[in-house]
């Protein structure tokens, strides 16, 4: 699954676990394009390009799928530099359980 099919649809599997969070994220995958999601107490809208976000996450095409098919763990990547964080650091931790 690529960048486009899960902010297209996949992450809308995801709105139940939203329950109490409200949040925006912007994410730039690098060869992939940008999405902005809002996250509002259980529910979930995505939009394509740019936009204001409380936390950004950017992070290459080919490691963004590779974290979504379990291949690559999203902290050693942060460790080690492939995905990089900007904003409110205390939302990205919440990523994992929200995702």
């Amino acid at each position: 699954m690529g960048a486009r099919e899960f902010f297209e649809g996949e992450i809308q599997k995801n709105a139940e676990k939203t329950a109490g969070v409200n949040a925006s994220y912007k994410f730039e995958i690098e060869g992939d394009g940008t999405w902005v999601v809002e996250i509002a107490d259980g529910s979930i809208n995505v939009s394509e390009g740019d936009g204001d976000a409380q936390c950004t996450v950017t992070v290459a095409s080919e490691d963004f799928n590779a974290i979504l098919d379990g291949s690559l763990n999203p902290q050693m990547a942060f460790m080690s530099g492939k995905l990089k964080i900007a904003g409110d650091m205390g939302l990205a931790m919440k990523l994992g359980s929200v995702l």
